[in-house]
């Protein structure tokens, strides 16, 4: 019997798929997948909050940054969608007076390694736990304080981390949906408990919000997609916390769709790609959080140059030709990075709906290159 033959398949979060989701579509997939999220939600927050080991692992890490002697910062490390998600959490740091940072795995690799002695606490962030960046960085760990953020607690990284959280979101054979919305909660969770923060009322808050929003915004996925129909190019803009979701949300549709998609921080986008922005432009502004106001204006001034927008706020506002306005419940900072990914999630099931997936379904992890 060869090597090959003897090799155990690697399954999506370690687990076999039943026989019923390996002939779905992606499209089915990816729409189950998307409305599985409220569920895995709460299930991660009810562990969160009631799981001793889990708890345990929160306290630790608390308890390591406090004793740890450093005036360093603060950093969550990934790539792709793990990246996305950090960054409520590192947002959520900042504003209450710690030092963070997200950090691309990749980079901090290849780059960074003077200084990967320096931070406080290092929490790398990977779904599949096999990402070739993240097990190196954990292999050549220089002992300073870390933990590990993971959909999967029988890959690699899990093997080798001293400390760990689990995303709890189950396998995933889509895009990343439910594994961006649970290691979402689980940064924001873990960044509340540094900071010495209670987080569940905020969280049943956002989760209540969270279901009664999905069902409603996935029903506008036709007039969402009809209105973007046509965009020569489509940019999804946020703030804080809402920085995350806008690039998470330019990675579904780019990598679901294949549409040339690409998300910025408001600041990023006002200060170079306003200035080309013509009739041919679509931009999705989060306009949410404390920079709303931010969000609005820069919906005006893409207005005024003849893009269209898709303006997802809190507050009515007016529709108009070039203006569509989605107004969704407002939720506690930082967890509105979760509501208003729910926009560009269901503009991407509808594209896919009309004209297909760009991507199979994946039940088992390929090669991990870096």
């Amino acid at each position: 019997m060869d090597r090959e033959s003897k090799e155990q398949p690697r399954w999506i979060a370690g687990v076999a798929p039943p026989p019923e989701l390996r002939h779905l579509s992606m499209t089915a997939l990816f729409e189950k997948e998307c409305r599985e999220q409220p569920a895995v939600l709460a299930e991660l927050l009810r562990a969160y909050q009631t799981g001793h080991s889990i708890r345990s692992q929160l306290q630790a890490l608390q308890a390591s940054t406090r004793h740890a002697g450093s005036t360093g910062p603060i950093l969550f490390v990934g790539m792709g969608a793990s990246y996305c998600s950090s960054i409520s959490a590192t947002t959520w740091l900042q504003a209450n007076g710690c030092s963070a940072f997200s950090v691309d795995a990749g980079e901090w690799l290849h780059y960074a390694a003077p200084v990967w002695h320096q931070p406080a606490l290092s929490v790398l962030v990977t779904t599949s736990g096999e990402s070739a960046e993240l097990v190196e960085l954990f292999k050549k760990n220089p002992g300073n304080p870390s933990a590990l953020i993971c959909n999967n607690e029988k890959s690699t990284c899990w093997s080798l981390a001293a400390n760990k959280l689990p995303i709890l979101a189950g396998p995933e054979y889509g895009n990343a949906t439910k594994t961006y919305t649970n290691a979402t909660a689980a940064g924001i969770i873990l960044a509340s408990t540094l900071l010495n923060k209670e987080w569940s009322s905020d969280a049943k808050h956002t989760l209540d919000t969270y279901l009664a929003v999905l069902d409603r915004i996935f029903s506008l996925r036709q007039q969402l997609a009809e209105f973007s129909q046509g965009a020569a190019t489509l940019e999804i803009i946020g703030r804080g916390p809402c920085q995350g979701s806008a690039l998470m949300g330019a990675l579904c549709i780019r990598e679901m769709a294949g549409l040339r998609a690409v998300g910025h921080s408001g600041a990023g986008f006002r200060h170079g790609p306003l200035l080309d922005v013509d009739s041919s432009h679509l931009a999705i502004i989060f306009a949410l959080g404390r920079a709303a106001r931010l969000g609005v204006k820069l919906a005006e001034d893409c207005n005024q140059r003849g893009g269209k927008v898709i303006l997802v706020s809190a507050e009515p506002h007016k529709p108009a030709d070039k203006l569509l306005p989605i107004q969704i419940a407002p939720v506690p900072e930082p967890w509105e990075c979760l509501t208003s990914v729910l926009i560009p999630q269901a503009i991407t099931l509808a594209f896919i709906e009309k004209h297909g997936a760009k991507l199979a379904p994946r039940f088992q992890y390929g090669a991990m290159i870096e």
